[in-house]
């Protein structure tokens, strides 16, 4: 399993939100197979999102994605996300 992470400001959350949500049969269809929003503490319009993929190269062809880039930016994301892969350590 390969988990996505991304931070990114968004210019107004309830508007993000309801994007993203419209966004999960998209997503689906492109190989995320679990995922998590979280708000900063600090700082409300400060999201970070979790996506799992099945392989590394599935959460790449992702992360690359025109769709997710108009997506993004119709839903309201300000700036440049930041955007790292995780997987668990090997037992």
């Amino acid at each position: 399993m390969i988990r996505m992470f991304v931070r990114h400001s968004v210019s107004d959350f309830g508007t993000w939100k309801r994007n993203y949500d419209a966004f999960d049969r998209a997503r689906r269809e492109m190989g995320v197979a679990g995922d998590g929003v979280y708000q900063s503490i600090d700082d409300p319009l400060d999201v970070t999102i979790w996506h799992d993929f099945s392989s590394l190269q599935n959460a790449q062809n992702f992360a690359r994605s025109q769709r997710l880039a108009s997506a993004m930016e119709d839903a309201g994301v300000v700036g440049e996300p930041n955007i790292w892969f995780t997987t668990p350590p090997p037992v």
